[in-house]
């Protein structure tokens, strides 16, 4: 009785969110369970099985043809129309930012759990798969706060959709999207599919960030494979784009400058690298088995 009535509170209120991937999930099936009347907007580039589940747990779904800041730019709008509707924000909100913050102590326990130190001579580094740049920014900026100096975050993109790295390159940030300069933005990664960066993320990003990589779409299923095999972890195709960032790190001339730059080479054998592979948890067996049989060379 008592829930019905937290229920029936809940849904005079409603919540929308932008998403071509897995923010949506977790906005969408969280807020239907509470009660809320929930409208997802979501890009062309999510996954019909994503969809799907947040269909069948009472999420209303909302499909645009364009990719995902036109998903954002209508679901933001109709929000705003309704006083009784609350939008979460991937592009502008603070409070989702800090929310996203939150997970790097979540990741100090963890690391404290395992009696692995951080310090100057044991430094962190930390591969976080970019779309528009909350998430990762908001981890970023909390990494930051816990580790200082001793942590090095790198953001890892597809390279058809380097939103986040042409923003911050350019100086645009969100005054320039991967379109303009010729980019279809089209990635098998559906999560990370953004053409146009957020503007709050990218000029925080300015000073705290060690770098982005960028990743070919046919390599998220090679590292999918690979972690499975040795692991037997499934994850998503997007979050294996953490992967990349390591090998890039350790193989490229930009990756060795940067750790010539910031005296690192005598440190790098004890160096503790975090791939942040999140996702996966709710993918469809079916669906997994299509992804782990994915070969794009």
């Amino acid at each position: 009785m008592a829930e019905q009535k937290y229920r029936d509170f809940f849904g005079k209120y409603k919540i929308q969110v932008g998403s071509t991937g897995n923010l949506g999930l977790s906005i969408g099936i969280t807020s239907a369970a509470l009660g809320f009347n929930v409208t997802v907007h979501m890009s062309a580039d999510a996954k019909q099985w994503k969809k799907d589940l947040l269909r069948s747990k009472g999420a209303k779904v909302v499909e645009y043809d364009s990719d995902f800041s036109k998903a954002v730019e209508e679901g933001r709008k109709l929000s705003d129309q309704d006083p009784m509707s609350y939008f979460v924000d991937d592009e502008n909100s603070m409070n989702l930012f800090l929310g996203y913050s939150v997970a790097a102590r979540r990741l100090e326990e963890q690391l404290n759990n395992m009696n692995i130190v951080i310090d100057e001579a044991h430094p962190l580094f930390v591969y976080l798969p970019c779309g528009v740049g909350g998430a990762p920014g908001g981890i970023t900026y909390g990494l930051k706060s816990v580790y200082k100096d001793n942590v090095h975050c790198f953001f890892v993109e597809p390279t058809h959709a380097p939103s986040m790295l042409i923003g911050m390159a350019t100086g645009l940030h969100n005054d320039i999207s991967v379109q303009d300069l010729g980019i279809d933005g089209k990635t098998h990664a559906d999560g990370l599919a953004v053409g146009r960066p957020s503007k709050l993320v990218g000029k925080m990003m300015d000073y705290i960030l060690g770098g982005v990589f960028t990743i070919d779409d046919y390599k998220l299923y090679d590292y999918m494979r690979y972690l499975h095999e040795t692991e037997n972890i499934n994850i998503e195709p997007s979050a294996c784009a953490a992967f990349e960032g390591f090998v890039k790190l350790e193989t490229t001339e930009e990756g060795k400058r940067y750790i010539k730059q910031h005296k690192l080479e005598n440190k790098m054998k004890n160096a503790i690298h975090t791939a942040w592979a999140t996702g996966g948890n709710l993918v469809p067996e079916e669906i997994n088995k299509q992804f782990l049989s994915t070969y794009l060379r």
